[in-house]
């Protein structure tokens, strides 16, 4: 994964470059995180695995070795929308002006990356490892059924979704992306699905921002109405998103729709391009390191803890490592950093406002549990965390009076405490992927809804408290 790079040779030209990966995965191990996570062995995607998210003639175009693509029958892909690549500035070959192409490595290091993220997926879902981070490259969110862009060929959190689904029979796959720009190619792949829910949180700025996807009204089609929620913020960057307006995000959206799926295993395209540090073009935004340990904090309470993320995009290596490591921290059930206290005590900025309540607008109708904390939306975490402290405390006093006067034996309690579903310890180790090239030890090498399996119940609803590229990717 190291290989693929421009053939001009130089990276500074280029945002999504080698340094990324090593950069991450030297901070994991001088922070002693690697060293507490198992290794999964890296492989390549095969072919096969590929076209189930891609079509036959694109799987052919940029997954076979470069000996095959000369023997190539064009007739396989004439009807893709990619006719020839193009020269790029500094005298390279991209499939457009930001994704670069490398004859020689390009396509392995492609494969690779999805290899990885379907075996991270797999090993997680079977219970093999509690959970992971998959550190690989090229990114994989944008890429379309026929369409390279974005960086990206191959969708790899997609393909292992859809691996989740052929191989394990899994019937509630939940994917999370919080890359600051919408996963165009995942929602393009599961629109009609109901057995995959993706929710995106990205900056959109109504159709401007890289891809252009995304808006709130995309709620899938046919047996996917209502599994694909996308929390599209706009404004621009006056002010610019932040951790506030992510945990009201997670706490109002995000977490509520995500309990009442109950999803048997959680994947999350983990673009760090939304943390402090990004340029305005592409991102803008103030998440800090913090926040995206704490969103990974949340997504453990569901599915038994079984959730594996994956790399996407962020090209600031500082901050990248820290949001990797952070997230790692919290994958292994190490206390995290804490907010800012401004940011605890900040209420989410009227833009963000304007967002949640659009998206509870729209998805009211196929998440009803969301009605319920729509009235937090303009909270801050603080006060959020308040008002959920007084309403247990009201319910367990009520619960208590009704205990007082009695009851006979063998009658329902009309009211009960609310209480957070408690997640057992797992002896499976965490675990980390990373490729050959970065670590020598690792070898290389219903409308809808009715129409899905009946749901378990969710977990009680409740919050735990915080411990405290160019243009357009």
């Amino acid at each position: 994964m190291l290989k693929h790079q421009c053939v001009c040779g130089d990276n500074s030209g280029h945002l999504e470059h080698s340094g990324r990966l090593q950069s991450i995965w030297a901070r994991l191990q001088e922070t002693g995180l690697v060293a507490r996570c198992e290794r999964v062995r890296s492989r390549k995607a095969t072919l096969e695995e590929l076209q189930s998210c891609h079509s036959e003639g694109y799987t052919y175009l940029f997954g076979a070795n470069p000996l095959n693509r000369q023997r190539l029958d064009m007739s396989k892909i004439e009807d893709l929308p990619i006719k020839s690549f193009v020269v790029l500035p500094c005298g390279g070959i991209g499939v457009d002006s930001d994704t670069t192409w490398n004859e020689l490595h390009t396509s392995g290091a492609a494969k690779m990356a999805a290899g990885c993220v379907i075996e991270l997926a797999m090993k997680t879902a079977t219970k093999e490892i509690k959970n992971g981070f998959a550190v690989v490259r090229p990114p994989g969110h944008h890429a379309e059924h026929r369409q390279a862009m974005g960086f990206c060929f191959f969708n790899s959190v997609a393909i292992a979704a859809k691996q989740l689904r052929q191989k394990l029979r899994l019937e509630r796959i939940l994917i999370v992306d919080w890359d600051v720009h919408h996963g165009n190619g995942t929602q393009q792949i599961f629109y009609d699905d109901s057995h995959v829910l993706y929710i995106s949180i990205h900056r959109h700025d109504e159709g401007n921002f890289f891809p252009g996807t995304g808006g709130p009204e995309e709620v899938g089609v046919d047996n996917g109405v209502g599994f694909n929620v996308n929390i599209a913020w706009s404004g621009g960057l006056s002010p610019p998103m932040g951790d506030a307006e992510y945990m009201a995000a997670f706490r109002t959206i995000v977490m509520p729709i995500a309990r009442e799926f109950n999803p048997e295993i959680v994947l999350v395209s983990a673009g760090f391009d939304a943390a402090v540090g990004h340029a305005p073009p592409l991102g803008g935004y103030k998440v800090t390191a913090s926040c995206f340990g704490q969103m990974t904090r949340q997504l453990l309470q569901l599915a038994e803890g079984r959730v594996a993320l994956a790399l996407e995009g962020g090209y600031d290596l500082t901050v990248i490592c820290d949001a990797s490591q952070e997230c790692v921290r919290a994958l292994l059930g190490d206390n995290i950093l804490p907010l800012r206290e401004e940011e605890m005590i900040r209420k989410p900025c009227q833009a963000a406002v304007e967002t949640l309540k659009r998206t509870v607008d729209i998805q009211a109708a196929h998440w009803p549990c969301i009605k319920r904390w729509a009235h937090t939306i303009g909270y801050s975490l603080v006060e959020a965390q308040q008002k959920e402290k007084e309403e247990v405390e009201t319910v367990t006093a009520l619960a208590s009076l009704s205990m007082v006067h009695g009851t006979q034996p063998g009658s329902v309690f009309p009211l009960g405490v609310v209480s957070a579903a408690s997640i057992s310890p797992s002896s499976s180790p965490s675990s980390v992927i990373a490729t050959g090239d970065v670590a020598s030890s690792t070898p290389p090498e219903v409308d809808s809804r009715q129409r899905t399996p009946e749901r378990s119940p969710p977990p009680a609803e409740s919050e735990e408290p915080m411990d405290q590229d160019t243009d357009a990717k």
